[in-house]
């Protein structure tokens, strides 16, 4: 079952893990979009909450970059 990132969960990470998980949850993706093709995925909206996880994921790093920039 997919479990979803929370915001504050995230923030905790460092940005090396914040890239190994966004790989991780692309794995789960290509993954969950398999078994659905093939029909073996029950809930069909796991899918939206792996794509969010990974929006977020990635909406932190971007931050974290951004802001990296302004202090330099």
């Amino acid at each position: 079952m997919v479990n979803q990132l929370k915001t504050k969960e995230i923030r905790s990470l460092s940005s090396e893990q914040l890239v190994n998980k966004v790989e991780e949850l692309k794995n789960e993706l290509f993954n969950l979009r398999f078994r659905l093709a093939t029909g073996q995925l029950d809930n069909p909206s796991s899918i939206k909450l792996v794509k969010t996880d990974i929006a977020r994921c990635k909406t932190i790093l971007r931050e974290r970059e951004l802001n990296l920039g302004r202090e330099a």
